[in-house]
């Protein structure tokens, strides 16, 4: 199934779905928070029904939270929304965000989506002004992964082929991290989130 009909066949259940680790989300939020400044001009790719951006639009200058999914972001619009806030069906290579910089870029559950992430990298690099920060919180394969993971490798792809779930890709750490600094960023700050398939938080900075 093409992701974007898989997502907007979704959306309105997923906007209805509460946040599962309200504890984790609320400390990435607080992290993400303290790297973007009043003048900042932000970018988030892959914003979902725009819980995120609601929640950081009002400690920045411009807040454009972008999804491919025009049904996440018609979910988006029901909410209330800060003036700053632009919501826009676009994917990460949209013409429409050619001509802006930005302070900040973030892609928060989106890398693990993926097929090429190299690409989306270096997309990302190009729309960041020197010195501006990326950052990232993903699901990555687990350092020792659990009995019944490699069934999880396994019966994902199968269920994907029936339309039942988005791709999905379990990238090592070492090889998430590898590709954000081939695509000329330096890491400056990472956590990994616990559980049997853990989610890694970057904040990397434009070289």
């Amino acid at each position: 199934m093409n992701p974007t009909a898989f997502w907007d066949r979704i959306a309105p259940k997923y906007a209805r779905q509460p946040i599962r680790d309200m504890k984790s989300y609320e400390y990435t939020l607080g992290r993400t928070r303290s790297y973007l400044g009043s003048g900042d001009r932000v970018l988030e790719l892959g914003c979902g029904t725009g819980s995120t951006a609601i929640r950081l639009a009002d400690g920045v200058a411009r807040y454009t939270a972008t999804d491919v999914s025009a049904g996440m972001i018609a979910e988006a619009r029901i909410k209330q929304t800060p003036d700053n806030l632009e919501l826009l069906t676009a994917g990460w290579s949209e013409p429409r965000l050619l001509d802006r910089e930005y302070d900040a870029v973030l892609a928060l559950n989106l890398l693990h989506l993926l097929r090429d992430m190299p690409s989306v990298l270096r997309r990302v690099h190009s729309l960041l002004e020197p010195g501006g920060l990326f950052i990232s919180k993903t699901t990555v394969a687990p350092a020792r992964p659990p009995l019944w993971f490699p069934l999880l490798r396994i019966g994902l792809p199968l269920l994907h082929l029936t339309g039942r779930v988005p791709f999905v890709a379990f990238r090592t750490i070492g090889e998430h991290d590898a590709m954000i600094t081939a695509a000329g960023f330096q890491i400056v700050e990472t956590f990994d989130g616990s559980g049997a398939v853990p989610s890694r938080y970057v904040v990397a900075r434009k070289t």
